[in-house]
């Protein structure tokens, strides 16, 4: 099979090296949204009338072609902050799930809760540009990452202000959490061959360092798995595809979320 997470990456490489010519780190500093103050999600993600969602735009996936071109970020992103999400994760990656940074920028101007920029981070000018666009948390995926560069790169996003995600899938992949990690994933898909197994967040949910929040991504669609995953420990839920797919999106999150919070009454 294919390893489309390697292909991903050697694309990233060469779309980074052209959008340095673009435009230069010292640009992207002067930028307004460089100065603004980033929002928390490790705070959103305790707030008591937040779900613990973070809510994803995504148009496509290499595994699932398109998903939902027909809605906008405005229509969505606003809903999902309405309704209770805790944060907003935003594709940023073009080629393989037809997002961009006018995205996040638009997704940004329009709400005020935490955004992930969700992309293959692999070089300090993505960070730099993350800030510049109004991003509050980048990701680290990793698979792709050596320790040393995720150490290397989440020390950087910690010195710009931006809380940092680092995504696994393994329990030798936890060895690379490092110090300016705040928030640790556990990706129930897998990146090379697709298959999703939600047990995996709760087989490495007590591996993950105690000082750190826990995240679960990937394969959640229902609010049953929510409430055991929170039992478990987790403090976040990131939810892409389940409500992308839906006829309406927003309706949809509108319910589950409401469902969501009288189920947590009891937790």
């Amino acid at each position: 099979m294919k390893n489309i997470l390697s292909e991903i990456v050697e694309t990233k490489k060469v779309e980074v090296a052209e959008r340095k010519k673009l435009r230069s780190i010292e640009d992207l500093n002067r930028s307004p949204l460089y100065r603004c103050n980033p929002f928390s999600l490790r705070e959103f993600l305790r707030m008591p009338d937040r779900t613990g969602i973070i809510a994803e735009f995504k148009r496509k996936s290499p595994s699932k072609g398109i998903i939902n071109d027909r809605y906008s970020v405005k229509d969505i992103t606003c809903a999902y902050s309405r309704y209770g999400a805790s944060g907003l994760s935003v594709l940023t990656d073009g080629p393989y799930f037809g997002g961009s940074v006018e995205d996040l920028k638009e997704a940004r101007a329009i709400n005020r809760i935490p955004i992930l920029r969700k992309d293959f981070v692999i070089d300090e000018y993505q960070i730099a540009e993350a800030k510049a666009i109004g991003a509050d948390v980048i990701l680290l995926i990793a698979e792709c990452l050596t320790k040393d560069e995720v150490a290397h790169l989440s020390k950087y996003a910690e010195d710009l202000g931006l809380e940092v995600l680092l995504e696994v899938n393994s329990l030798p992949q936890l060895e690379k959490v490092a110090p300016s990690v705040h928030l640790v994933g556990v990706n129930n898909r897998d990146l090379t061959t697709f298959t999703v197994d939600i047990n995996r967040s709760f087989e490495l949910a007590e591996q993950i360092p105690s000082d750190k929040y826990k995240v679960a991504e990937s394969g959640i669609n229902d609010v049953a798995s929510i409430v055991s995953l929170k039992k478990a420990g987790f403090d976040g839920f990131l939810i892409g595809e389940h409500f992308m797919k839906q006829e309406n999106p927003p309706a949809s999150f509108e319910t589950f979320a409401n469902y969501l919070k009288e189920q947590l009454k009891s937790i």
